[in-house]
């Protein structure tokens, strides 16, 4: 099937990734650990794909998932950071990205209070 010459951008989300992983300030943080939930945006260039239906040309779920993950396994002080260094693997291990947006939230955030989650996005 042969769709205009005009580019085609698309939305790829990968949502509420789970993660045990050991960021924070607090010893204990770095000790114990907490429950991260990780939100992924991309906008990516699928005009290639789409007129394929080739997996091939098609950015892989799975890599990204990957790098989040490969980020997550890296202890940080802060959660700026972690999304930071996900932005940038992506950018440089992947083809098409046009635009990412991630979100890295902490699970009951030792704040001295009753608190979901914290989270930070960061876009690129």
């Amino acid at each position: 099937m042969k769709y205009n010459s005009n580019k085609m951008i698309g939305i790829i989300e990968l949502e509420n990734m789970e993660f045990y992983a050991y960021h924070g300030c607090f010893t204990e943080e770095r000790t114990i650990g907490n429950l991260f939930i990780v939100d992924l945006y991309l906008e990516v260039d699928v005009t290639e794909c789409v007129e394929s239906d080739n997996l091939n040309d098609a950015l892989s779920y799975p890599i990204a998932y990957e790098i989040v993950k490969r980020e997550m396994e890296r202890p940080s002080n802060l959660l700026e950071h972690v999304a930071a260094r996900i932005l940038q693997a992506l950018y440089d291990r992947t083809q098409g990205i046009k635009k990412v947006k991630v979100k890295v939230s902490k699970m009951n955030p030792p704040i001295g209070g009753k608190v979901e989650q914290v989270s930070v996005t960061l876009s690129k």
